[in-house]
């Protein structure tokens, strides 16, 4: 096992993929140190599951902060006092759109997405995918970069939702995979590092 990385979490709703991060790490699936959840929403229900866990909560309000580029810089200020290795976008509902951010947290940023990207980007994936009448859709875990759903791909995995009666249900199917690989990806980055090669990340052990 390699060392244990320390993590902030961005989360914007109900926090499940949050909630499956917190029971990873409790359960030894995931070796990592949730530091903080930072939220932009005062009413999201990630913020009562970190309370449960006893993980420090900052609220950086947008109504609050003024311009929605402050929102970003306040989140960076947040960042770096916590002195993070990784940042998880769990459900965080917001485009950081700060090249201060996001060049000094470049590679280190992660975001997961309810499509195999470049397919369904933006918000309502899984609507867009059950509406175009695909039969097979499934989620991407990516860096962050300046456009939307488009950095370096670490991770992809296919989801069958053929079956599937409504754009609920493949939410639901895709969303239950979810919680299985972001626990692995964060976790890996205990055991290794990414080398960005073009659009993908490859995994390098140490």
């Amino acid at each position: 096992m390699g060392s244990k990385i320390s993590i902030a979490v961005l989360a914007s709703g109900r926090g499940s993929n949050f909630q499956a991060i917190i029971n990873g790490i409790a359960k030894g699936e995931v070796n990592a140190d949730i530091k903080v959840l930072i939220t932009n929403n005062p009413e999201a229900q990630a913020i009562e599951r970190a309370k449960k866990a006893k993980i420090p909560i900052e609220i950086i309000d947008e109504k609050k902060s003024g311009m929605r580029e402050q929102l970003d810089l306040e989140i960076k200020k947040t960042l770096d006092k916590y002195n993070v290795d990784l940042v998880v976008l769990a459900g965080y509902m917001k485009l950081i759109k700060s090249k201060e951010l996001l060049q000094a947290y470049r590679n280190r940023i992660i975001n997961i997405h309810p499509s195999l990207l470049p397919a369904f980007q933006g918000l309502h994936a899984q609507k867009q995918a059950f509406d175009y009448g695909a039969k097979v859709s499934g989620l991407t875990i990516h860096f962050l970069d300046e456009q939307l759903d488009h950095g370096p791909i670490i991770y992809q995995e296919a989801v069958d939702i053929s079956d599937c009666k409504d754009e609920e249900e493949a939410a639901e199917k895709i969303l239950n995979r979810e919680h299985k690989a972001y626990k692995k990806v964060i976790d890996s980055f205990s055991k290794g590092k990414y080398v960005i090669e073009g659009r993908r990340a490859k995994f390098v052990p140490y």
